[in-house]
């Protein structure tokens, strides 16, 4: 997979592509004469801007090229590579272009937008290569259909166990069950908080009947564990046993999806950070060197 080798391809032949297009760049612009200074006026300055302009368009057609399957331009782990390394070389061939001088106007705008591009790069980076791995560990290479199938399932087996119960405990598991959340808002999914209520009626209690929290099943689970060693009836400590077993289970079914739904938000939420910007940057881009040959 494109995730576990991209920064190795070839023998990571595209760092050293980055390091010696560094290299040419710094000669490059030693070479400027003390007298017209160090600026992107110079004709050193508009060959770095040059270089720079067109590798951020290059590193633009990255998601062109991973979706034209029939296009013989290179492998997608081999553009993928070279857009990392590549990525981190532009930012030192723009700062060099602009001899580190910035102030607050749209050339700056620009510069910013690309350090912006390639920052959210280097959480790209981690995230595609850390969150896939952790997906298919939580996956257990069951895909989240077939977990929910399996949460409903025994959904289902805990609602018969639950009629064999006293009747304040099958009102709490088929509460449980009905008041479980997964998922819920863009925040929610990201930090797996998980917003589950659970109504209890237990006459037995001083406290009444209350609808209570009931994050990741702790609280169901330590209802029904609380009453085993109290009933009087074997038989019925022993449904109470199944019951826990079952609800246990269905506990860490439910970790699980919530991770599933993490990770995956995570992965799409660089997306929807990582190519606004790059849009942006390519239309400041295009501005900025439009009103460099129009005024400079």
């Amino acid at each position: 997979m494109i995730h576990r080798h991209i920064l190795a391809h070839a023998g990571a032949r595209y760092l050293w592509w980055s390091v010696a297009l560094i290299l040419a760049s710094t000669v490059l612009f030693s070479t400027q004469s003390e007298y017209r200074g160090w600026n992107g006026g110079t004709w050193q300055g508009y060959v770095l801007g040059t270089l720079g302009a067109v590798l951020i368009i290059w590193l633009a057609l990255l998601g062109i090229r991973k979706r034209s399957y029939r296009s013989r331009v290179g492998s997608v782990p081999g553009w993928t590579s070279a857009h990392v390394y590549l990525g981190l070389a532009v930012v030192v061939i723009a700062t060099l272009h602009c001899a580190g001088r910035l102030g607050w106007n749209l050339h700056t705008l620009a510069y910013a937008l690309m350090c912006g591009v390639v920052a959210s790069g280097l959480v790209g980076i981690y995230v595609y290569t850390t969150q896939p791995r952790f997906i298919l560990t939580n996956q257990a290479g069951n895909s989240r259909a077939d977990m929910f199938a399996e949460v409903f399932d025994l959904d289902a087996q805990g609602r018969e166990l639950a009629r064999k119960c006293d009747p304040a405990v099958s009102i709490a598991v088929k509460s449980c069950i009905e008041r479980t959340v997964v998922g819920g808002g863009l925040v929610d999914q990201l930090i797996g908080r998980d917003r589950s209520l659970v109504y209890l009626d237990d006459p037995r209690s001083t406290r009444g009947p209350r609808m209570v929290g009931n994050a990741d099943q702790r609280t169901i689970v330590n209802f029904i564990a609380y009453r085993i060693p109290r009933v009087s009836k074997r038989a019925e400590a022993t449904q109470l046993q199944s019951l826990v077993t079952l609800l246990c289970r269905r506990q860490a079914l439910l970790r699980r999806i919530r991770s599933d739904i993490r990770l995956q938000g995570w992965l799409k939420v660089w997306l929807y950070v990582h190519v606004p910007l790059t849009i942006a940057l390519l239309v400041a881009l295009t501005i900025h060197v439009v009103t460099t040959f129009m005024y400079w």
